[in-house]
């Protein structure tokens, strides 16, 4: 049958179907570890540097002006001209609607089969959006990209691109290649490494979490509802948490889902175990409303054997964009600070809000989804309020994943007004090749700022970069801004060169 040509422009409405602000699933369902690659041993790397010296910080802020953007000398400082102008130009390719469709359109497409057209649009993708927002196809360049993120005064969170697993061979071999990336922060320099991230969707297929997660929501409704194989763990709902995707009584596990939920804690407690030994900490992702109660009852089970002292080994991801998010943040925050537990949380906006709408709606329940963008906001800045007191007060750990500029600014004010600036337990995120304005804004008013470093060869990665390129619709405010400001620098350096 003959291949049907679809226009872009009926893709506009593909977004409903795009993970957002996280990764996402990924029609390559199960993606074998990557071939790494490299001397971990080595004890030089030569690579252009990010920057030449970290610009001076200002231990005492104006309030007014915590995060500086007005001095672009200052933000870029030892950035290459290379490097702003790339940054530049692939930014722009991503705001343009046409583009994007164009792109997502020719992905999906019948096209991706011709050899000679695939080797031509990788190499597109490579040189341009690969080099933008990937830290590189092994462990090898991810090294280089670590070094000069670290030369920057920056940290990394390193995030080995697999998503969803389908059975226990795919799951076993993503837990090797999360463990050989925990073992390779050995070789990078010394406090480089803030997280290493896992997908729990990689290493226990999402069928058994969606399982899961049944059962867990359908104990939460009837607490005499026995679950034989459930752990100790902290509150996984609220009051307000939605329960609609469990409408009858499930089945309990089978002996064989049994074994698979056995054989996954066991790959969770190796990657721990692999975590505590090598001192860095573990960053789990969220995924959709129907698995991830499975998630945090991974997430949290664990985060009660494994930690370092008063210090989180485990940081659970909270989504601000669902309206039970702060609830059940400090439902859960307080349940292991009674347990004497110390919990680690990534607060994000969210992931999948036109998905979540629609599976509300089709089941005849509201969307578990804010109402608008700026209760999306309220929120997540009142939960990241929330553990700044928290942290101020002794207890858990925040990392405040946000590219929104008023975020930022709220956060490092209450962060100076609580006196908890230099915290180790508070650190900011953002995509790398993202909210580079506000990444350096921060990291020059003092605060520690990672970059969410996402690697792995070009062809597995290719989806992961169209959503970046999808979401960046938006999140137009932050790019058109960090355009803005790159764009500043660079008249302002050329004037320099010509003066």
């Amino acid at each position: 049958m003959a291949n049907k040509v679809v226009c872009p422009k009926l893709l506009k409405n593909l977004g409903f179907h795009v993970r957002r602000l996280n990764s996402a699933p990924s029609p390559l369902s199960a993606v074998p570890p990557l071939s790494f690659t490299g001397d971990f041993n080595a004890t030089t790397v030569t690579t252009p540097n990010l920057v030449d010296t970290v610009p001076q910080i200002n231990t005492v802020p104006d309030k007014n002006n915590i995060i500086n953007f007005d001095d672009v000398k200052e933000l870029f400082y030892g950035v290459p001209t290379s490097k702003l102008i790339r940054s530049t130009l692939t930014l722009q390719m991503a705001a343009i609607d046409p583009m994007v469709d164009m792109g997502m359109w020719v992905m999906n497409s019948k096209l991706m089969e011709m050899p000679i057209f695939r080797e031509v649009m990788l190499g597109f993708v490579k040189n341009t959006f690969y080099e933008h927002f990937c830290a590189g196809k092994d462990l090898t360049e991810v090294r280089r990209t670590v070094s000069k993120l670290s030369d920057g005064g920056l940290k990394a969170m390193l995030d080995y691109g697999v998503e969803h697993a389908t059975n226990n061979e795919s799951c076993e071999q993503s837990m090797k290649a999360f463990i050989q990336t925990i073992e390779s922060t050995k070789s990078l320099p010394q406090s480089s490494t803030s997280f290493v991230v896992v997908k729990i969707t990689a290493i226990c297929t999402p069928r058994l979490l969606k399982r899961m997660s049944d059962l867990l929501r359908w104990e939460h409704k009837d607490p005499s509802f026995n679950l034989p194989w459930k752990q100790k763990t902290l509150p996984l709902f609220a009051e307000s948490s939605p329960l609609y995707h469990t409408s009858k009584k499930p089945e309990p596990l089978t002996v064989e889902e049994e074994r698979d939920l056995q054989l996954a804690r066991e790959r969770l407690t190796k990657i721990c175990e692999k975590c505590l030994e090598h001192d860095v900490p573990l960053l789990i992702d969220a995924e959709d409303t129907t698995i991830q109660p499975g998630i945090d009852y991974m997430a949290y089970s664990a985060a009660i054997k494994y930690h370092k002292d008063d210090d989180p080994l485990i940081f659970g991801t909270i989504q601000a964009y669902l309206k039970d998010a702060k609830e059940r943040m400090a439902i859960a925050k307080k349940a292991a600070e009674k347990m004497g537990v110390p919990m680690g949380f990534k607060l994000v906006r969210g992931a999948y809000m036109c998905s979540e709408r629609e599976l509300a709606s089709r089941l005849g329940f509201q969307s578990p989804i804010h109402d608008s963008i700026e209760q999306t906001h309220a929120c997540f800045n009142s939960c990241a309020e929330f553990m700044i007191e928290e942290i101020a007060n002794g207890s858990g750990a925040v990392v405040l994943a946000t590219h929104n500029i008023e975020s930022g600014k709220l956060a490092a004010t209450k962060a100076i007004d609580m006196g908890i600036k230099d915290s180790q337990k508070l650190q900011f995120a953002q995509l790398y090749g993202m909210a580079e304005g506000l990444t350096f804004g921060l990291r020059n008013a003092g605060f520690q700022v990672s970059k969410y470093l996402p690697f792995g060869p070009v062809d597995q990665i290719m989806h992961y970069l169209m959503r970046r390129a999808e979401e960046n619709r938006g999140m137009l405010s932050t790019s058109a801004f960090d355009r803005q400001l790159m764009r500043k620098e660079l008249s302002r350096r050329l004037k320099v060169a010509t003066s």
